[in-house]
C-alpha cells in the first residue's frame, strides 16, 4: 500500500510531551487531525501539524494520491539525544540537567 511519511528530527520538546499530542490524531482522517493541531492548547501542535503538511505534501506531489481520501496511517514519536547541562548546587555539587529531544514519524496513507 502506498503511504508517504514525513519526519521531524531533534525536535526540542521531550518525547512524553509530544506523545500526548500524536496520540490524538493516530488512525484520524487528515483534515480532522489539522483542526485538532490547530486548536490544540499544547505548544508543540505547531510543529507536529508542519510534519502532517509535510507527509500530505509528499502523497500528493511524490505518490499522486488524492488529499481526500487521506488517513494518519502511522504516527510514533522516538527519543533522540540529549542536551546535558549542569546546574550547581549547594556545597560545591553540582546536578545534571538532562534536555531531552524527539525524532517525530508521521506518515498518510489512503482509507483502505
Amino acid at each position: 500500500m502506498d503511504e508517504a511519511v514525513a519526519q521531524l528530527r531533534h525536535l526540542r520538546v521531550s518525547p512524553d510531551k509530544v506523545r500526548l499530542v500524536i496520540n490524538q490524531i493516530r488512525g484520524q482522517r487528515v483534515d480532522q487531525a489539522l483542526l485538532m493541531l490547530t486548536y490544540s492548547k499544547k505548544q508543540v501542535a505547531g510543529a507536529v501539524k508542519k510534519t502532517l503538511l509535510s507527509a500530505i505534501a509528499n502523497a500528493e506531489n511524490n505518490l499522486g494520491l488524492d488529499v481526500d481520501t487521506l488517513v494518519v496511517s502511522k504516527a510514533f514519536v522516538d527519543q533522540a539525544g540529549m542536551l546535558k547541562r549542569i546546574s550547581p548546587q549547594s556545597r560545591g555539587r553540582a546536578v545534571r540537567i538532562l534536555k531531552r529531544l524527539s525524532h517525530v514519524t508521521v506518515g498518510v496513507s489512503p482509507k483502505a
